[in-house]
This record gives C-alpha cells, structure tokens and sequence, in this order.
C-alpha cells in the first residue's frame, strides 16, 4: 500500500452536493476520501499520505453522522421570499422554487414517476401533477424535457420547478448567548429546523439568522431535532467548526439535557445501554434493538409534580434521538413527543422494547399518522377532495381576514430578532398558482404550544468553555401546558 501511494501525484478539492470532498488518483489505485469543510488536507509531504489515511479513519467513521456542513446559499437564494408573522407563527410567503437531485443508487432503473411520488416525504404530489410537469418541461433531467416513462440512471440530475408552501415555525426570538470572531452560540426555539430539509427552507436556523442577522455560511458543529430547543453551536471559520466538532466526537465536550417525562422517574441515577438501530433512514425512526449501534445516556431526576417528572439528561453518546428512544425503552416518554409518545409503537410505547409489531408494519403505521395530522389541519376539506375546500384566487387573496398577534415582549434585546413592520402580514406579497394544490386549501394554523416538545439541551461544557441557556417555561413544576 505504501510503495503504490507514492504515486500518488494529483490531489484536487471540489464541491458536490454541499460536501467538500477530497479526490486523491493514483496509477494503480483511486481513493475517494469524503471530507467535510471542517476537515483540513494539506498534502505537503506524500511520504505521510498513509499516516494521514490511518489518523483520519477513525474519524471519519465518527463523524458520518455528525459532519458539519458548509451551507452556501447566494443572496438570491436568501431573497426568494420574505417572512410574516400571524397567529404567534412565523409564515412564509409561497414562492416558486428549483428542487435539484443527483440521482441515488437505489432510483436506478426505476420510473422518475415512482421515485417522485415514493422518495420525497412531505412534499410528493399526485401522480398527475407530476406527469403535468413533464409535458410541460417543468420537471427535467440533465436539464432536458423527458418522457412520463423516463428511467433514471446513474449521475442524472433532476430539478423540478414548484410553488412551494412552507410549514409554519414558532415567532419565539432566537436568542443569542454569545458570539466572538470564531463562533456563534443560539439559544435554538423549539419547531425550527437548523437546516433547509424537507417542507423547510427559509424557515431554518440558518436562513433565519442569514437574512435577519447576516450570519451567513454558518458550520453547524451538531446538531438539534427540529421539537428540542436549546444550545446550538456553529463555527464562523472551518478551522474552529473542525476543532468544535472534533472535541465533541471524541468526548471531550459534556452535554446536559433537560428533560419533562411521563410518570414518576426513578430517584437517583439511571443509567440506560441500550443499542439503538434506525430502522427508517428517510424518515428518521429509531429503536432500541441487539443488531443497533452500542450508546450511553445518564439519567438523574430533579423533581416530580404528581403527574410528570424533570430530570437531567447526560448522553454520553450522540445516536439519533438517543434520549427520546432510550426514555421510551425505560416506560417514561418525553413529554409531548408525537413520536416517541405514542400508541403507535403498541399500546406500552415500545417498553422494555415491547411493540407487537414488525418493523415494515410500524413505519406503515407511522406513515398512516402523519398523513393523519396533515389532514387534520385542513379546515372544510381534504387534499384529496378539492371540491369540498374553500379555494383561493389571486383576486379574492386581498379579502382574506388576518388576525394579527404581536409576538414582541419586552424581554427581546438587541440581541434577538426582533419582530418589524416588515414582517406583518401583506397581501400583496402572496402568490397564487392555479396548478398548486396547497393554494386551494386553507390549512388551520397548529398552535405555538402544539410546536415543541419537552426536551431543551441545556450545558455544553468543553476543555476550555462552557455555556448554558436559561430555564425553558415547562421545569417550572406547576406548569401545565
């Protein structure tokens, strides 16, 4: 291996689908090495290349999960639409947007109708809105018009042109704890993405404090589930994002949680081993199980109200919603969890690892739930019957009755995102397109309780720092939601 790497005579640094990679060639040998922008390479001696290989494997391995990407988005991108605040939420106006995709493995060989309608959760469309985007050259590949019986192959590139609908977040501010040259600390509000995925774009983190506080190209060094709040930690350089993320995956940062549960918890500590396997990758469903990855959480309770407990939660690993599946193992789910805290996974929640139920059988049934709650908040219809909707049109938009509430409390500073002017609602920044379904629905607005969960990531403590966010509203022991 050592006497073929020293042919080694092209190094050369490219992005690709947010990732930056480094591609090293050989004669004899093609080594492709995934990096992220955190992770430095500079080839200056080739006698160290296989030293280099080696002290980097590990790492890699470690950080599959948790790399931090560099998010780049140009003004434009920023300036596609704006926000409004309504109902204690805030909303974005529809806008047209370009979904691009390289293809994945697994579509190869399969009709782009099928792999539309199956692989986008939370923003497929009926079949026929498809094949219409088709005829129209709205829906392309390698930026040709395609037939409806076009099968993707390796490395096609796919951009559909769409009038998208945002899902509502909190109004909550996002506080900043602290900022220096190298790094940005938030106290993240519960409902907001960190970054664009799914039916949320603008609405993230990183858009959010990209247009209202232009912190752009943030590195996020971890990451939060969209329901918990709490710290969240971002490098403004890649060397301090690659010194961040590399202390917290070799255990060097201590992370403490706070936690709202189910029934009376154990006095004490509580310590919970359970391996944890993901079972669903696209829609992020996990479970305690002998063929998962092995992890650690440290449980102690604070207190207990007669119906609920609060306690602290100490992960010493970071799996995928490793609190919420190991409280869930344990019989005391997080509260307002609408995942975890559900009959869903059987009529115990998944106790001691009791659901009755094989795995394919549960992701149909979690599926079924959440078309379940799409349609709940459609008022005087169903996507499906159009007919029984009350439908919009460009010129009955500027009828609709808006009922403002101000989200401004005197608590903000200059620190927070304060709401403006600007950001209550106008009608003449909305858009309506006779082809988009979700312009002829009136969707009921979730209400700002219904957006989180009890689950705050409360001390971030490293070898040479330390922060902490103040108490969220539900520790307090009367509350009651």
């Amino acid at each position: 291996m050592e006497k073929q790497l020293k042919h080694f005579y092209l190094c050369k640094y490219f992005w690709h689908s947010s990732k930056f990679q480094v591609s090293c060639f050989y004669d004899k040998i093609n080594y492709k090495l995934k990096k992220t922008l955190c992770t430095h390479i500079l080839m200056k001696d080739f006698n160290s290349v296989p030293e280099l290989l080696n002290n980097e494997r590990s790492t890699n391995a470690q950080m599959k999960k948790r790399r931090s990407i560099r998010y780049s988005f140009t003004d434009d991108e920023y300036n596609e639409t704006s926000y409004y605040i309504e109902n204690g939420l805030r909303k974005v106006y529809p806008y047209y947007f370009k979904f691009r995709t390289f293809a994945k493995a697994r579509w190869c060989g399969r009709r782009i109708l099928d792999v539309f309608t199956s692989e986008f959760r939370g923003i497929s469309e009926p079949v026929e809105e498809y094949v219409r985007r088709i005829n129209e050259g709205l829906l392309t590949v390698n930026n040709k018009k395609i037939t409806v019986d076009y099968k993707i192959t390796h490395n096609d590139f796919m951009s559909s042109t769409v009038h998208r609908h945002e899902l509502p977040v909190t109004a909550e501010p996002i506080h900043i704890i602290h900022k220096d040259k190298e790094k940005l600390i938030i106290n993240k509000p519960a409902s907001i993405p960190v970054h664009p995925c799914g039916r949320y774009r603008h609405n993230t983190i990183l858009f959010i404090l990209a247009k209202e506080c232009n912190f752009k190209n943030l590195l996020p060094v971890h990451r939060l589930d969209r329901l918990t709040s709490g710290i969240l930690i971002f490098g403004l350089n890649v060397d301090k994002a690659h010194t961040l993320t590399k202390q917290i995956i070799n255990h060097n940062v201590t992370k403490e949680y706070l936690c709202r549960v189910d029934g009376d918890f154990p006095n004490g500590v509580t310590t919970c081993k359970e391996r944890i396997e993901v079972i669903h990758g696209l829609i992020a469903i996990s479970k305690v199980s002998p063929n998962g990855k092995p992890c650690t959480t440290v449980f102690e309770k604070i207190s207990y109200n007669g119906r609920t407990s609060l306690i602290v939660c100490r992960p010493i690993t970071g799996r995928s919603h490793q609190i919420r599946v190991h409280l869930q193992y344990l019989g005391f789910p997080v509260v307002k969890d609408p995942l975890y805290n559900n009959t869903v996974f059987g009529p115990e929640k998944e106790r001691g690892g009791r659901i009755g139920k094989s795995d394919d059988q549960l992701i149909r049934d979690i599926f079924n739930m959440e078309k379940y709650q799409q349609i709940k908040t459609i008022i005087n219809g169903e996507l499906a019957n159009l007919n029984r909707t009350q439908h919009l049109s460009s010129d009955s938009i500027e009828s609709i009755d808006i009922n403002i509430h101000s989200v401004i409390n005197s608590n903000w500073s200059a620190k927070t995102l304060d709401v403006t002017n600007d950001m209550l609602f106008n009608p003449c920044k909305m858009s309506f397109d006779e082809n988009c379904s979700e312009c002829k629905v009136f969707f009921k607005d979730p209400r700002p309780s219904e957006l989180n969960m009890c689950l705050h990531a409360w001390k971030y403590k490293g070898p040479d720092w330390s922060y902490e966010t103040k108490l969220p509203i539900w520790t307090d022991d009367k509350w009651d939601d």
